[in-house]
């Protein structure tokens, strides 16, 4: 079995995902994983209402197509985000954080005692369905199944190294769009405050001994990032797909497109 995200960040290596946000079928799916070069794929759940059935059956077809798979969910409530690790994410990541205190909270909900205060259920994927032994089932979550907590906003970054420094925060996301808005240049994704929030961001995991991820729309901030220290990159997601598809035909067959 391929080596899973958190094992590569823990490994020190790259890590490639792509984002699924508006065409979340599980055809879709299968296509990313027998076409792309790419060790995993998230779900927005943050813009996207995916039904709890339908994300079941989506990673069920990333299991079968040998990607590993996450999460990306609001920090609204307990269930929002347990339920997706037990239907078989390999983690979540929170976004639109802003104090110690919610990622306080986040890992209470996703991690179990003694670190954080998650309730057991025997009854899915991520148990074996009961076959796997209730302790070790615990150890192994608290262990495997990760947290990752979204950098996006100015008050997030100021305490960038509290959150890195959390036990039960593995790694680091920074939303590029968001943090460009809320630190006043939106779409500037190189601008210096941009670049200051990232190296901060570096330093704060670096101190902590984990690591960062980040989406990039294009092979320049990538490039910029990976400089900075980041590993794992989101860097397309299914509309981008289409939109770079039907402008990159419209350009082929320019001739019948005038």
């Amino acid at each position: 079995m391929p080596d899973t995200i958190i094992q590569r960040l823990r490994g020190g290596q790259l890590v490639r995902t792509m984002h699924f946000t508006g065409f979340v079928k599980p055809r879709a799916v299968e296509m990313l994983g027998l076409l792309g070069n790419f060790h995993g794929i998230w779900f927005d759940q943050e813009h996207t209402a995916v039904p709890h059935a339908d994300l079941e059956t989506l990673l069920i077809v990333c299991r079968a197509a040998g990607l590993d798979a996450f999460s990306r969910v609001p920090p609204t409530d307990y269930c929002t985000v347990m339920r997706p690790m037990e239907a078989g994410c390999s983690g979540v990541m929170i976004a639109q954080v802003r104090t110690l205190d919610e990622v306080k909270q986040a890992v209470e909900w996703a991690k179990y005692p003694p670190i954080g205060k998650r309730g057991f259920f025997g009854a899915n994927y991520e148990t074996g369905f009961g076959n796997i032994d209730m302790a070790t089932h615990v150890a192994a979550a608290n262990r495997d199944r990760w947290l990752s907590i979204q950098i996006e906003t100015p008050e997030a970054v100021e305490i960038a190294d509290k959150i890195a420094a959390l036990e039960g925060v593995d790694w680091l996301f920074v939303g590029p769009a968001d943090l460009s808005v809320t630190l006043g240049v939106p779409g500037d994704f190189l601008h210096a405050k941009c670049i200051d929030a990232l190296k901060r961001v570096d330093a704060a995991v670096k101190k902590a001994g984990k690591s960062w991820g980040t989406l990039s729309r294009d092979p320049e901030h990538a490039a910029r990032c990976r400089e900075l220290g980041c590993q794992l990159f989101s860097v397309f997601g299914d509309v981008d797909c289409l939109r770079v598809g039907l402008q990159t035909l419209e350009k082929r067959f320019a001739e019948l497109m005038d």
